[in-house]
């Protein structure tokens, strides 16, 4: 990623970056997410805002770093192709593992209707998915499980990866309100192969 402002002359840069992502950890537990804005990130990390746009464009660009640090294309799945709700399964789990380690209490703060960055990350546009999103390399899985018989010939792929989307929106969502006394794993689990294995039938 190029960078987009001038780096530290004396800081050292990855500890500033530090800084600023526990800075905004900080203030989404305190305040939700919908409460972040660049100056304040940039008070709480007591960094100047030319630190904070050298590694981010933007506040949206700051929040999304939470849930796309992973490039989903890149993962390697162990689950076979002919077990296509396992491998859905294992490819959402990554990013269900993700979340748990942000805490329950960063995920309430995090996971609100007001987080336009998280609504652009988990959407659409025009009809498809971000590249290297979970919900397009699902929408792949999907279409390679087809190719393959595993899969009728006649799903949509595309709803069906939206709708897995809003499934696992809604395990996250149902974990927050519980506080975390949801296993949230054995959820998504559960739900996906259910709903997986329903489409194949």
């Amino acid at each position: 990623m190029k960078k987009c402002g001038r780096p530290p002359k004396k800081d050292n840069p990855e500890e500033n970056k530090e800084k600023v992502m526990t800075a905004a950890i900080a203030l989404i537990e305190e305040h939700g997410a919908d409460y972040i804005t660049v100056r304040r990130v940039c008070e709480r990390a007591d960094v100047a805002t030319g630190t904070f746009y050298y590694h981010f464009k933007n506040k949206d660009e700051l929040l999304i770093h939470f849930v796309r640090g992973t490039s989903f294309s890149e993962i390697e799945l162990n689950t076979p192709l002919s077990d296509i709700a396992g491998r859905i399964t294992e490819l959402y789990l990554h990013l269900i593992c993700k979340y748990t380690a942000l805490g329950v209490k960063f995920m309430k703060s995090f996971y609100t209707p007001g987080n336009q960055a998280l609504h652009n990350y988990m959407g659409e546009t025009n009809g498809k998915f971000a590249e290297d999103t979970v919900m397009a390399r699902c929408e792949m899985e999907l279409v390679a499980a087809q190719r393959a018989g595993y899969l009728k010939e006649n799903t949509d792929a595309h709803k069906v990866s939206a709708d897995i989307c809003t499934i696992v929106k809604g395990c996250i969502f149902e974990w927050c309100l519980s506080d975390g006394e949801i296993l949230l794993e054995d959820m998504v689990r559960r739900i996906l192969r259910a709903y997986v294995n329903y489409e194949i039938a």
